[in-house]
């Protein structure tokens, strides 16, 4: 074979090899660039998750749980199923969150059973309108909330009780509570949203200002402006849970926090959330 022959015979199959190559690399591509889709949506959620703590959970919960009276869960089956059709949305999801994140909402589009803390309802987030998020940051809010769809409960169901409701009388007397389940059932009812990472409701944290609440209720009974009925510390956070507008902390004159934990708590779920505030001093 000549020299000109070799050199023709590599040529071709350099071609081959080169050709071979990329119908191989064509032929991932499709999953080369689903692989990277996927990356890219789990660093938005990452990042959205973050930027959900700093913003978003006072209001709507640290698991988008919500807070009754106030705020609607945004990790529920009913928002991903129902909501764009209740408000007549026509687009994606996603652009519905991002929308009324960006713009906030004037006033509540179920007034009867989310008020809202003070009007507008939701403030604007969105730079363009005065709030303190970008357009990108928006998005990956977006992104981590849809991160739940698959896994949304059910929250239109009404949970239900391992006992007799505990009802509104106060005197009556409880079981013996577990503040370490207090603890975590103030989280699942969406209390830390407004008492604790919020400022809806009175703090329950002691701070330079005030001393904790469980330390307050043990003279707030006591003061001269006090128009509720307990005689003790226990009686008055029973009070402040089932009955809330019997008596208004000075500062809060508006009764945002529901009426109907009397019907939604047992006596025991009463006497561990006592508990755990009696521990806040």
């Amino acid at each position: 074979m000549s020299r000109m022959q070799l050199e023709i015979s590599l040529g071709i199959l350099m071609v081959l090899a080169t050709g071979t190559i990329l119908i191989y690399q064509g032929l991932r591509e499709q999953d080369r660039m689903a692989f990277f889709e996927q990356e890219q949506r789990a660093q938005a959620i990452e990042v959205g998750a973050d930027l959900f703590d700093i913003n978003c959970k006072g209001c709507h919960g640290p698991q988008g749980e919500g807070t009754p009276g106030l705020c609607p869960p945004l990790n529920d089956k009913y928002f991903f199923t129902n909501r764009l059709k209740d408000v007549g949305w026509s687009g994606s999801l996603e652009d519905y969150i991002v929308a009324t994140v960006s713009g906030g909402r004037l006033v509540s589009t179920r007034p009867d059973q989310y008020p809202g803390n003070v009007r507008p309802a939701m403030p604007a987030w969105s730079d363009r309108y005065g709030g303190p998020l970008r357009e990108d940051q928006i998005r990956y809010i977006a992104a981590f909330v849809l991160n739940w769809e698959s896994t949304a409960p059910d929250r239109q169901q009404a949970p239900v009780l391992a006992g007799p409701p505990v009802g509104t009388d106060i005197t009556q007397k409880l079981p013996a509570g577990d503040a370490a389940k207090g603890q975590t059932l103030a989280t699942s009812l969406g209390c830390v949203g407004c008492h604790v990472a919020g400022n809806t409701g009175p703090a329950w944290i002691p701070s330079a200002e005030q001393p904790g609440i469980g330390q307050r209720a043990t003279t707030r009974f006591t003061q001269s402006d006090y128009t509720g009925k307990a005689t003790s510390a226990e009686q008055y956070l029973l009070e402040s849970i089932v009955d809330p507008a019997v008596y208004k902390v000075p500062g809060f004159d508006t009764v945002l926090m529901p009426a109907t934990f009397g019907q939604t708590m047992t006596a025991q779920d009463a006497a561990d959330l006592i508990a755990y505030l009696l521990t806040l001093k």
